[in-house]
């Protein structure tokens, strides 16, 4: 069997999922020097709805400005804001649904699913990045794979709290805006918890060989996010989940196709809205937009 590549999954998560396995959010950082950024953003209309599209990354640096121009204006002006889930107010809570869904129920010791050089490899990362593999042991190779896509980024400088989602989520807040959601942690959560077994062995050891070249990729992705360059992006994160049909089916295509169901009959509804989802969603092949078109509803990207 030909294994997928996952080599960009492990940064793409970033991308792709709300759960980040993040702190609550505190004030916003400010630094006094700052980094150019126009992320894109789209719009979809119709005689008394409009809506906003909006790419989010879920780690950040400090000093990457982009809640300014034309998205604080887009987000002004909007009643709501939309996210992917919306996290529970006690982190604590959200550690313990995840804890429920990534159990193994068959009882088998994580370690005990790896070879000999796997085992070693794995409890060596984990070390490394201050996550204690015995604690891992009972649950499923998904969630150690994604504790170890998002500690390393922490190590690297960037904070859950400057992500675009808990910036718009602490505005929408002060603002007084309703905040909804088009998933919940459960169905996100199951996403993961549904691989096949091998194929969550895979990815956590396909992770784990990635480490080095983390730093490097992520940035690379986060520069493309910046800049506003969707295409460049989805070439880069994309590049995993295209050698894996379903593995794209059940994270991107088929999550965007229920998004953009979503979308338009929100659009039946008069008032502003602002969705605010992983930027991946909203790049490339098969993206929120495209699954749009095929619905009869177009977008249009903002000038910023």
């Amino acid at each position: 069997m030909k294994w997928p590549n996952f080599r960009w999954l492990a940064p793409a998560l970033m991308l792709l999922g709300g759960c980040a396995l993040a702190q609550p959010v505190s004030a916003r950082s400010v630094t006094a020097r700052s980094t150019y950024a126009a992320p894109a953003l789209w719009t979809v209309k119709d005689a008394d709805t409009t809506i906003y599209l909006f790419g989010t990354v879920h780690v950040l640096k400090p000093g990457i400005d982009w809640f300014k121009g034309g998205i604080k204006s887009a987000f002004d002006r909007s009643d709501e804001l939309v996210l992917e889930i919306v996290e529970p107010e006690d982190p604590s809570a959200l550690a313990s649904t995840m804890a429920g869904t990534a159990l193994a129920r068959d009882g088998v010791k994580l370690s005990d699913r790896l070879n000999a050089e796997e085992r070693a490899r794995y409890q060596s990362a984990m070390a490394a990045n201050g996550l204690p593999w015995q604690a891992f042991e009972m649950f499923n190779p998904w969630m150690a794979g994604m504790a170890l896509s998002v500690q390393p980024l922490e190590k690297l400088g960037y904070k859950a709290d400057l992500g675009a989602e808990k910036v718009l989520s602490a505005a929408a807040k002060a603002s007084g805006k309703k905040i909804g959601a088009l998933e919940t942690v459960e169905q996100q959560l199951g996403y993961f918890a549904g691989l096949p077994m091998a194929q969550q062995v895979k990815f956590l050891t396909t992770t784990i060989e990635g480490l080095p070249d983390m730093d490097r990729e992520f940035a690379s992705l986060v520069k493309h996010w910046q800049g506003g360059e969707p295409d460049k992006l989805a070439a880069e994160m994309n590049e995993s989940l295209e050698a894996t049909p379903e593995l794209a089916r059940v994270l991107l295509i088929q999550r965007n196709a229920n998004w953009a169901k979503w979308i338009k009959q929100r659009l039946d509804q008069p008032g502003t809205v602002f969705i605010a989802v992983g930027a991946g969603h909203l790049a490339g092949k098969d993206s929120v937009q495209d699954q749009l078109k095929a619905l009869g509803v177009s977008s249009v990207r903002v000038k910023q």
